[in-house]
């Protein structure tokens, strides 16, 4: 994938050498909807920035993995590992931390929280039917990485200062609580005629949106792709790691041959 940056984008690699290459580093679905959606965030980047060689790697169920994209790139350029992920977790210190580190490779933060992400949440619930009698609950995927909650719980402060009213937090597996317990705590106060509704902070469809259609709310807003800010947050965490990259790469030489990721541990946490 190739192609000129428009007058809005912010360039931050070098005059001299080749550009980073960006890697869009997902979790990997069975789902077909899934696959597009994710599909569609790099297809927005190709579209803002057709300067920039963008590849498509995955840390499980799809190939593929990210450590041998990171280490194909290698060989003619500097790499940077953006996680098409919501949160810090066990793939962001992981996987993908594993897969970049070599010379020339770097990997940026995910993609929250970020405020743009709120807007998105925002927008969805109004194409929902959001109403005022309405009680909100932001359904997160978790992980029992504390920061990755804190990440969440700072996306649903925001989402909460957009609409003007609370916002519950469920998370789907690693943190509490559940989204079924935060949809019933949301149900108990409800007014008459309000109803729980759930703001998806998940960036495709697949396995925890449908935990999250199972929770019991009334009504479930979409996941967050596709939508062309999620390539502008994409953008900007690359151009945040590009320097970074170019670094290591010039100090290892152009064309070095990358040394061989280190051993990933055995157990998820």
């Amino acid at each position: 994938m190739t192609g000129t940056v428009p007058p809005t984008a912010t360039a931050a690699v070098p005059s001299t050498g080749p550009a980073p290459v960006l890697v869009g580093c997902s979790h990997g679905t069975d789902s077909p909807t899934g696959r597009a959606a994710i599909r569609s965030i790099l297809a927005d980047v190709v579209a803002a920035r057709p300067d920039l060689d963008v590849r498509e790697a995955f840390v499980d169920v799809q190939e593929p993995e990210v450590a041998d994209v990171v280490a194909a790139a290698l060989e003619d350029a500097p790499a940077v590992v953006v996680p098409l992920l919501l949160s810090v977790g066990f793939h962001t210190k992981v996987d993908v931390a594993a897969a970049v580190d070599r010379p020339g490779a770097a990997a940026s933060r995910p993609l929250g929280p970020d405020p743009r992400l709120v807007a998105i949440l925002a927008d969805r619930l109004a194409a929902a039917g959001l109403r005022d009698a309405d009680a909100v609950v932001l359904a997160a995927a978790g992980s029992s990485e504390p920061a990755s909650a804190d990440a969440v719980r700072v996306v649903a402060a925001g989402l909460a200062e957009h609409l003007g009213r609370p916002v519950h937090v469920g998370f789907g597996a690693g943190a509490h609580p559940r989204v079924p317990v935060a949809v019933a705590e949301a149900r108990a106060g409800l007014p008459d005629g309000g109803r729980v509704v759930v703001a998806s902070y998940l960036l495709a469809p697949g396995y925890f949106l449908d935990r999250v259609h199972e929770a019991g709310a009334d009504v479930v807003a979409d996941a967050l792709a596709p939508d062309p800010r999620l390539a502008a947050v994409v953008l900007d965490r690359y151009a945040e790691e590009s320097a970074v990259a170019v670094a290591g790469w010039r100090t290892a030489g152009a064309g070095t041959p990358a040394r061989p990721a280190v051993a990933r541990p055995g157990t998820r946490a």
